[in-house]
């Protein structure tokens, strides 16, 4: 008798301290209480207490409710982008991840230290760039056409707007250059990169136009001169723009230290252009983001009232 109930005993106990070992690691996860289900899927008190920590640590302030309409939202976009097959994968979202670490001039593990310093899970940042991804590839894919911006309307909105002081901005040229990169090894001592940069001052001075560079820069070890590279003024930040037109034609521009090594430019030509200005190009750009967030935001409006939200 006492053999038999020895291995029942035995499965009693075993089973009981499984049973508490759950329950302890069940009471340690945070409140998942529902506050409401959209189209079936749940938004928790915790999804809204992680958004609002990451709106706060972003410097955006939002009231509980906001942020819930804003948990909302993203649900309806997510659906809806899904019904016409955009839904990136976990692979795309961590792309996008790493994208935006890269953009704070940090790794992704350090965006995501981070975060979890402030008690915020990636995976929450991630929601909300996923939302921010289908939204914007849906609403530019299916209204591309009302989308679009004329030129004539842009031409007369510079006009309109145009001043004075406005004139210097809407001028433009086309500008064809060649970028040349003296290397330096990854882990080079200091004194190497400066080496490379000195070497970089005596050589402009004998290059006096694109053939010299050309021939100089092909035939040196650790050098490459690359292809033509045709830019307008609209496509270049305006530090840039203001270097190449003090620049002389044939000429190079003052060495820059980078990753590569010491790079310059040799400016091949420089004409003015009509095809696109800095102004026309902000001009456009304003006009586009108007229609756009016109169309998105009576989009979200249809999708949210076609949807199945239930407050608990």
């Amino acid at each position: 008798m006492t053999t038999t109930l020895l291995p029942r005993l035995l499965r009693l106990i075993i089973n009981a301290a499984t049973i508490l070992t759950l329950t302890a690691g069940l009471s340690q996860l945070p409140a998942q209480s529902v506050v409401v289900m959209v189209n079936g899927e749940p938004i928790t008190n915790y999804d809204i207490e992680q958004r609002s920590k990451l709106n706060t640590l972003s410097h955006k302030a939002a009231t509980r409710q906001q942020v819930l309409e804003e948990l909302i939202d993203e649900k309806v976009k997510i659906k809806e982008a899904k019904k016409f097959g955009v839904d990136p994968t976990s692979s795309d979202i961590d792309a996008a991840f790493a994208q935006m670490s890269s953009r704070m001039h940090v790794t992704a593990d350090q965006l995501t230290k981070m975060l979890e310093a402030q008690n915020i899970r990636p995976e929450t940042l991630k929601a909300r760039i996923k939302a921010d991804m289908v939204w914007g590839s849906l609403v530019r894919g299916r209204f591309k056409e009302s989308l679009q911006v004329g030129e004539k309307d842009v031409a007369a909105a510079v006009q309109i707007n145009a001043e004075e002081k406005d004139k210097p901005q809407t001028e433009s040229f086309e500008y064809q250059m060649r970028p040349i990169v003296l290397i330096v090894p990854r882990g080079a001592p200091a004194a190497a990169m400066e080496a490379r940069r000195k070497e970089a001052e005596a050589l402009r001075a004998r290059v006096q136009t694109c053939d010299d560079a050309n021939a100089l820069f092909r035939s040196m070890q650790n050098a490459t001169i690359r292809d033509t590279v045709v830019k307008t003024s609209a496509d270049l930040p305006a530090p840039l723009r203001e270097v190449l037109d003090k620049t002389p034609i044939g000429h190079l521009t003052a060495p820059e230290t980078t990753k590569q090594g010491i790079e310059m430019v040799a400016l091949c030509g420089r004409k003015p252009t009509t095809i696109d200005t800095p102004k026309k190009r902000e001009v456009r750009e304003k006009m586009f983001l108007e229609k756009y967030e016109k169309k998105q935001k009576a989009y979200l409006d249809e999708v949210r009232k076609a949807a199945m939200i239930e407050y608990r």
